[in-house]
């Protein structure tokens, strides 16, 4: 049997490849995981209720394009966090969380040809692995560009030599970065808008730990074309419920861009993607609706920063995470440092390598470990003691 080659140069996944480097070996102590960025903060109180009530509702085909209510809901988010009005029949589409988003909309807007060559999909290394996925079934050559301390931990498109910036379809950006916490300024977006522009390339705004911040709310990509006046179809924006409300199971965020971006998502996903179950979609009108659980989940992270610089702060070359909720600790070696700490603490963490890829100018995530920073505050503190003992 004959099996496809578009993915025969895939890395096995970070997860299994992590398990296969310490399952072999017994763990030092009590078992801390501290390796999966599953939030662990109390999701809003009112969700339980919400899906009893709505249980019947499962019996039901839900709307593929969403309840008028549920992106009625998630325009007004938009409108009181970022400032921008936009139209819920036009501007927005609901997703099953932002992985499903992310590959369906590189299907749906990825070209077969730039600049009579195959496409190039843009992304950042170290990297969120459904980038590299999605640009590979649209036919794209992914292109990995570093964001690593240099750069302030986002990639530097702008310096990209102009045949290949010529040949861009689609530029990914994560900000707040994952798993490094860089923050993108206003400056860098629209500096990366009028680039889109210059180069005829569409950017994918990956943000959906915008709400995870330790200081000021980062400033949105749609913010920023807003008050620059830059083409609305130039952005494509990715928010998710997982990280911002804690609830990783709901599966349920949104896309937000120009309606011809819209429309051909939406005809895409009328034909591939499943749409959310109508319960789904009532919790998710409410918790979109909702800032309380918001603030007290991002206070406890708030708490966590001051716990990790206490214990990190004189590790050479710290960086103290502006946002998101994982620490990017520079280390000799990832590989050999995550299996050292595990053999020597119980404490599992994630190498950078397994996010990242080598190119011509090195691998950015090879001297690192991402350190998810979401376990409760004490059991945090403990798992950072141990990595900082081993260190």
């Amino acid at each position: 049997m004959q099996f496809p080659e578009r993915f025969s140069n895939l890395p096995e996944y970070a997860f299994p490849r992590m398990r296969a480097l310490l399952d072999e070996h017994a763990g030092g102590g009590n078992v801390i995981h501290m390796s999966i960025g599953e939030p662990r903060h109390p999701m809003p109180d009112f969700v339980g209720e919400l899906l009893e009530r709505h249980a019947g509702e499962f019996a039901k085909y839900p709307p593929n394009e969403g309840t008028a209510g549920l992106r009625s809901s998630i325009t007004r988010w938009i409108g009181r966090r970022f400032n921008v009005e936009l139209d819920p029949e036009l501007h927005v589409v609901p997703i099953n969380g932002s992985r499903e988003g992310l590959f369906n909309a590189a299907l749906a807007l990825l070209p077969e040809r730039k600049a009579g060559d195959v496409p190039i999909a843009l992304m950042p290394n170290p990297f969120y692995q459904v980038y590299s996925v999605g640009a590979i079934m649209a036919q794209a050559e992914p292109m990995f560009v570093a964001a690593n301390e240099e750069t302030g931990f986002l990639p530097d498109y702008a310096n990209l030599p102009k045949d290949v910036l010529d040949r861009v379809a689609i530029a990914f950006v994560c900000s707040p970065s994952n798993p490094q916490g860089g923050v993108a300024s206003s400056e860098y977006w629209a500096e990366l808008l009028r680039l889109a522009e210059a180069h005829d390339f569409v950017i994918f705004a990956d943000e959906c730990y915008s709400e995870v911040y330790r200081n000021t709310p980062p400033i949105g990509a749609l913010e920023v074309a807003k008050n620059i006046g830059a083409d609305p179809e130039r952005l494509v924006v990715f928010h998710s419920l997982s990280k911002r409300s804690n609830l990783p199971g709901l599966r349920s965020g949104f896309i937000a861009a120009g309606p011809k971006t819209i429309a051909l998502t939406k005809k895409l996903r009328a034909y591939s993607g499943a749409p959310l179950p109508l319960p789904i979609q009532h919790v998710s009108e409410a918790v979109w609706g909702d800032e309380r659980h918001v603030n007290l989940s991002r206070k406890l992270y708030q708490e966590k920063y001051v716990v990790v610089d206490e214990i990190m702060g004189d590790v050479p070359e710290y960086h103290p995470p502006s946002a998101g909720f994982f620490l990017w600790l520079p280390v000799w070696d990832g590989e050999a440092m995550a299996l050292k700490i595990w053999k020597n603490t119980g404490v599992r963490v994630l190498p950078g390598a397994y996010l990242s890829r080598p190119t011509a100018e090195g691998d950015p995530g090879a001297g690192y470990l991402r350190v998810a920073l979401v376990a409760e505050i004490n059991e945090m503190r403990t798992g950072l003691e141990a990595i900082r003992a081993c260190l």
